[in-house]
């Protein structure tokens, strides 16, 4: 199976680009599932069909779903907010406020992935793509299963054996509810999901993003960003997508100015991003909704190559042996020196670029090594280690 993810900043089309990319697949024999993990669905729109929480056939091998957050949190989170719920009240009554500070920014989001880890298991499709949310929200979700696995990992230290021992003291005295098995088993259980979809979110033989753009300059440089961080959380883009281009007929009169900006966003981005497959899209003579206008959108748009491929694949960091040590080349397109934030704790690496932070943990050969330098040149962060 192959799982595809579109995402760019809000407006630039993504959803009508991964709608029109379901249904050429689809045309051509493969049984496709499109679904939507951005909260203002639209999908339903694009196809003129009402799509919902189940598997909705569309046309022949096409099927579509728009997940709902909701019941996805209830899944996955019911339990352990039961139990946080209680903590946070101290009492077993239901609380307003305590259910409205356990909606954490970022969770909708991270269940429907667990969603999209679920249908992976269950292989019934050759092929899923995923309509994400704007870019910032994309990075959210994106980034998520790692944050939350460091936070069971290292934030929630409790053992099962532990809280039975000192459990029933600690509550008479402190008046603190402790969690029941059911609620290890919740939490466990919860870890487990949230690994498995680490794992296959990684998987660059299964899953790719594919970042869709504008020529204008500002959704250019969006791009970029969102490009840089994507890599800097080892996700493969293996595709970038130009949309909404003017026809050569706009070269004459009111939009000939426009078309030269266009020309000039359509140079940058094939410079900036090589040699990542750049495709591009006009502006079609009419509106993208419905089945047959999608699917001649996606023959436009793929021409002769199959869109369900690895079109690129990248690696964001390589190791190589230096006079007195190694060194750690992280490539990291587009960043700012001014931006790039670096420290080592033990076995650990910590990156951040402007807002966003990783922790990477260090391969065998560096684990027992300190970082002697490091520079920004042209696109690769040169890590020294001695």
């Amino acid at each position: 199976m192959r799982i595809i993810l579109y995402t760019g900043k809000g407006g630039v089309g993504k959803t009508s680009i991964a709608a029109a990319t379901a249904c050429h697949i689809a045309a051509r024999g493969k049984r496709v599932l499109i679904i939507s993990t951005d909260m203002a669905h639209s999908l339903s729109d694009s196809f003129g069909v009402q799509l919902g929480s189940e598997e909705t056939k569309i046309e022949d091998n096409l099927y579509g779903m728009e997940i709902d957050p909701v019941k996805e949190n209830e899944n996955a989170w019911g339990e352990i907010k039961q139990y946080l719920n209680r903590l946070m009240s101290k009492s077993k009554k239901d609380s307003i406020e305590a259910e409205e500070l356990l909606v954490f920014p970022g969770f909708d989001e991270l269940f429907c992935l667990l969603k999209i880890r679920e249908l992976y298991d269950q292989n019934n499709y050759d092929v899923i793509i995923v309509d994400c949310a704007p870019t910032g929200e994309t990075l959210s979700l994106l980034k998520f299963p790692e944050l939350f696995s460091f936070f069971m990992e290292k934030l929630f230290p409790m053992k099962r054996k532990a809280v039975k021992v000192a459990g029933p003291i600690i509550e008479k005295t402190a008046k603190i509810p402790m969690p029941s098995d059911n609620t290890f088993d919740a939490f466990e259980k919860l870890y487990e999901k949230l690994d498995a979809l680490q794992e296959l979110m990684l998987r660059k033989d299964i899953v790719s993003v594919r970042i869709v753009t504008t020529p204008e300059k500002i959704v250019i440089k969006e791009a970029k960003r969102n490009f840089t961080y994507l890599h800097l959380f080892n996700y493969n883009v293996d595709a970038i997508i130009i949309n909404k281009l003017f026809p050569p007929s706009s070269k004459q009169g009111y939009f000939s100015k426009w078309m030269q900006k266009q020309e000039e966003g359509i140079e940058d981005v094939k410079e900036s991003f090589a040699p990542i497959p750049i495709f591009s899209l006009p502006l079609m003579s009419s509106e993208l909704r419905s089945y047959l206008p999608l699917k001649q959108a996606g023959e436009q748009l793929y021409k002769d190559t199959v869109p369900e491929a690895i079109l690129f694949e990248d690696k964001i960091f390589e190791i190589e042996k230096s006079t007195d040590g190694y060194l750690m080349r992280i490539h990291l397109l587009f960043a700012e020196k001014s931006e790039l934030d670096l420290s080592q704790s033990g076995d650990e690496l910590h990156l951040s670029i402007k807002n966003e932070k990783r922790t990477i943990a260090l391969p065998p050969k560096l684990k027992s090594r300190e970082i002697t330098s490091a520079k920004y040149d042209s696109g690769d962060l040169l890590i020294y280690f001695a």
